[in-house]
């Protein structure tokens, strides 16, 4: 008795389609092949078979080459013309055994020829094989055209990576724009801002009975100027590094901490606060725009946090390596 596990096993063997006009050796291989778990179809005529194969292709055919009407070469190269049953092994089984006939199954396609009288192991290595060569062919194709098609896939993503990069391209420098022109038409109002507050200061000082609460209010609004110029400057600044403007060169570190200096003017002032600066600097590489950055806040939270009143030391050190601390 079969075990149901090992029949489903050998039922997936391969489909063998036999053609063959003597029903005696049909009967023998398809009883032969069937044993050894392949699935037997058989056929007695060409025409038959050409039918069979155009309703479910068979995994390998074995033909009879001295057949009635259509005879085996003629049918092995009307199945080597269907696109549909092109790749099937045709092996030969025939009582001819000259060399030209063999010659000739090569030629209209055949994969293997076997003469009878066959021997039963001969027969069945033989079939194992082209099966197994057939297997492997079609999980080669298989591989191939899951390479074709990743490969499409991938220059498909590729194209849309391509595409969704210029986009974003194109929307950095719309932003980049749009940022550059907000930030020069609010940085005039600003500046409008801080220059006429200090007018209004130095008039203000001018007058004999000067009001604390008026000056103070001044010097808020004077402030907020600053800080709204300080906030577009560094907006500015951002766009200049996106599009890639920023250039490291020899900074006049003196002129940095000047302007500093001057922009932290009313700072330093109200907090009575004592700066001491080197007469002469270092060179330094850098940017100065944000070293200036830099600069005003050290400076600033100097003044904050260095006492009462505050003295701040500036300065620099030139390390070994060439950099400056």
């Amino acid at each position: 008795m079969t075990n149901p596990a090992t029949e489903s096993y050998i039922q997936t063997k391969g489909d063998i389609l036999i053609v063959d006009d003597t029903l005696p050796n049909l009967r023998v291989l398809s009883s032969m092949l069937t044993e050894q778990g392949y699935e037997v179809r058989g056929a007695p005529n060409a025409q038959m078979a050409l039918m069979i194969i155009e309703a479910e292709p068979p995994d390998l055919i074995l033909l009879d080459i001295n057949m009635p009407g259509m005879n085996g070469y003629e049918l092995c190269e009307a199945i080597k013309a269907k696109p549909g049953s092109k790749d099937i092994p045709v092996i030969f089984i025939s009582a001819l055994d000259e060399v030209l006939d063999k010659v000739k199954a090569f030629s209209v396609g055949g994969v293997d020829y076997i003469t009878k009288p066959f021997q039963i192991a001969e027969v069945l290595v033989r079939v194992r094989t082209h099966l197994t060569i057939r297997t492997l062919q079609q999980q080669l194709q298989q591989t191939n055209a899951d390479i074709q098609q990743a490969n499409a896939d991938l220059q498909k993503a590729n194209i849309e990576l391509l595409e969704a990069n210029l986009a974003l391209q194109a929307s950095n420098q719309e932003l980049d724009a749009f940022a550059r022109t907000v930030a020069h038409d609010l940085k005039n109002p600003f500046s409008s801002i801080v220059g006429v507050t200090d007018r209004l200061k130095d008039d203000l000082a001018q007058l004999e009975s000067e009001n604390p609460s008026t000056l103070k209010l001044l010097e808020q609004i004077e402030h907020g100027g600053q800080q709204g110029v300080k906030v577009i400057d560094n907006l500015l600044l951002l766009a200049w590094v996106r599009k890639g403007e920023v250039e490291v060169k020899p900074v006049d570190m003196a002129g940095v901490v000047s302007r500093v200096q001057e922009s932290l003017a009313d700072m330093i002032q109200s907090s009575q606060g004592e700066l001491i600066v080197p007469s002469r600097w270092p060179v330094a590489l850098g940017y100065e725009p944000w070293l200036e950055e830099v600069w005003a806040n050290y400076i600033s939270n100097g003044l904050k946090f260095g006492g009462e009143p505050p003295r701040l030391e500036l300065g620099a050190t030139p390390l070994a390596s060439g950099q400056v601390r």
